[in-house]
């Protein structure tokens, strides 16, 4: 593909403009992102976005998928570094924290109802929602907690938190704390599983 910028060439457009869409969004929220400064950013021509994108919407999408693997990719690293099922739950939890609170703009992406809408996800951020809420439940399930409601109170508390503290009205550190000891309360109650 050509640039308008002296006929600069690309091996693999999609990955280039992914690339330049996520280095975009680590400084400002996907919906004030255009497919026009991903073109710029990716140093091709305004048009070659056109060519993976069917329009910004498309942009949008990817930038959810992508944020939304790497996500998961964050809590499940963490799960499988963790030497038992209680730690698991906890670092789990606090990956998923630290991803809200560092990358903001990536963990509203994929949470953006207009954007990844409930009960009709792509394919792809369908797939990636089955890993995370499979590792979740695997992980509630592990330290003897009741699933799906005890999963689910957990994941809305840890992502609570996670948005509170992106939005400065705590530093990460107290969310934090506030994770591990709401972790730690509830597991208290609850004997370990043999």
């Amino acid at each position: 593909m050509s640039s308008s910028r002296g006929g600069y060439h690309h091996g693999d457009l999609a990955h280039a403009l992914e690339s330049a869409a996520m280095q975009l969004i680590a400084e400002k929220p996907a919906q004030e992102i255009s497919l026009r400064e991903v073109a710029r950013a990716a140093n091709v021509s305004h048009n070659a976005p056109y060519h993976h994108f069917a329009d910004r919407n498309g942009l949008l999408k990817a930038i959810a998928e992508r944020s939304m693997t790497d996500l998961v990719d964050a809590v499940v690293g963490a799960v499988e570094e963790a030497p038992d099922p209680r730690a698991a739950f906890r670092e789990g939890g606090a990956a998923y924290l630290r991803f809200a609170v560092e990358r903001p703009h990536a963990f509203a992406a994929i949470y953006d109802p207009t954007v990844c809408v409930p009960g009709s996800p792509t394919p792809a951020m369908a797939a990636l929602i089955d890993r995370l809420e499979g590792v979740l439940n695997d992980i509630t399930a592990a330290v003897g907690l009741s699933e799906p409601v005890d999963a689910v109170s957990v994941w809305g508390m840890i992502h609570g938190l996670g948005v509170l503290s992106a939005a400065g009205h705590f530093p990460l550190p107290a969310a934090l704390a506030a994770q591990a000891n709401a972790v730690d309360r509830l597991l208290a109650g609850v004997p370990a599983p043999s």
